[in-house]
């Protein structure tokens, strides 16, 4: 589980498919003695596990299936793209974002980046997969990026980011028409799935507490 707040903006350096699976290589300035064998980082908001650790050149491998490769951005990345890394929540931790499973939903496209004079505004379309966990003023995580949804259209949606969040993630390098990952936020499928189980029925507190809610 993680908050959706970047540590690290890390370079990808290469992947290494080994039949269904794979390793992924990306260096990154996080404390390689502080990680172990076993840790699960957030990549672009993908929850992997650390394989290996390579203080020289300070790189982190990870092993990937093909269908996390094909199911998010990462599959897609060329040598030297930037990626979003995040350590996973510890108890005890304070939750400066929102609760990001690292559980990526869809990918899509950014539309728009636009700069205004107090922050910068991106655009993304809208699956309509996410149609029905996403609501204005909700989070939801852009390549592990925790956000608020500013303006929800029919077809897309955006968000701001404060200089200091632009700068302390991989959208600054983004462009329009980049691919990124996108995790609708928790409460939200709860409350899809209830309504599946249960279409003529309401959510009530109870059910949320149930969920695991308090």
């Amino acid at each position: 589980m993680f908050t959706g707040l970047i540590e690290d903006v890390g370079e990808f350096l290469g992947r290494h498919p080994e039949g269904n699976a794979g390793k992924l290589e990306i260096r990154t300035a996080l404390p390689l003695d502080e990680i172990r064998i076993g840790d699960s980082v957030a990549i672009n908001g993908t929850c992997l596990t650390v394989e290996e650790t390579r203080p020289s050149p300070g790189c982190l491998v990870f092993h990937t299936l093909n269908e996390t490769l094909d199911r998010t951005n990462l599959g897609g990345l060329a040598i030297g793209s930037h990626v979003n890394l995040e350590r996973a929540l510890r108890f005890g931790d304070r939750l400066g974002g929102h609760l990001v499973m690292g559980h990526v939903d869809t990918t899509s496209a950014i539309r728009r980046i636009e700069r205004t004079a107090d922050d910068y505004v991106v655009t993304v379309a809208l699956p309509d997969s996410l149609q029905a966990l996403v609501i204005p003023k909700g989070s939801i995580a852009i390549d592990g990026i925790s956000l608020t949804i500013a303006h929800l259209g029919s077809d897309e949606f955006s968000v701001h980011l404060i200089p200091h969040t632009w700068v302390s993630t991989s959208l600054q390098h983004a462009k329009p028409g980049d691919t990124v990952n996108l995790e609708g936020d928790m409460v939200g499928k709860y409350i899809v799935r209830q309504q599946e189980v249960h279409p003529s029925g309401s959510v009530t507190m109870d059910d949320l507490h149930r969920a695991g809610f308090e």
